[in-house]
């Protein structure tokens, strides 16, 4: 087993050093040139689940959690204004938050305006600070 994780480390490492490689000589197009320094900036993370077990090769789960709000965007959305648009995308993001902390998206929702008019009150917070 340790023999094989070591073989796939070093087929990545010479992977990776054929994609910077190619990612070194400068573009005429600024479109080939803005790849080729993403590529060169985060090479080494694009094909991490090589190597490491616990990230997946796939993006699933962060498509999956997208959906409700493209369905919602393609159904009736509140997309005919940027205002729209940004309030839609704020919404989701603070209903998807309390969906995934197991909390009520009613309550959390409903703090942020009482607080914002009684300063005695604390400010609602849905992720913790780092």
């Amino acid at each position: 087993m340790a023999k094989r994780a070591g073989q796939r480390r070093g087929w990545r490492d010479e992977f990776d050093d054929r994609l910077l490689a190619l990612a070194r000589p400068l573009r005429s197009t600024p479109e080939y040139e803005r790849l080729a320094w993403h590529l060169w900036k985060h090479g080494e993370q694009w094909f991490a689940f090589v190597t490491d077990p616990t990230i997946e090769a796939t993006t699933w789960k962060a498509e999956q959690a997208i959906r409700p709000a493209v369905v919602n965007r393609k159904v009736w959305g509140g997309n005919r204004t940027a205002a729209g648009a940004h309030a839609q995308g704020v919404l989701m993001s603070v209903l998807e938050t309390c969906r995934r902390q197991a909390r009520s998206a009613l309550d959390s929702i409903s703090q942020t305006p009482r607080s914002a008019g009684n300063l005695l009150l604390p400010r609602p917070v849905l992720l913790g600070t780092r």
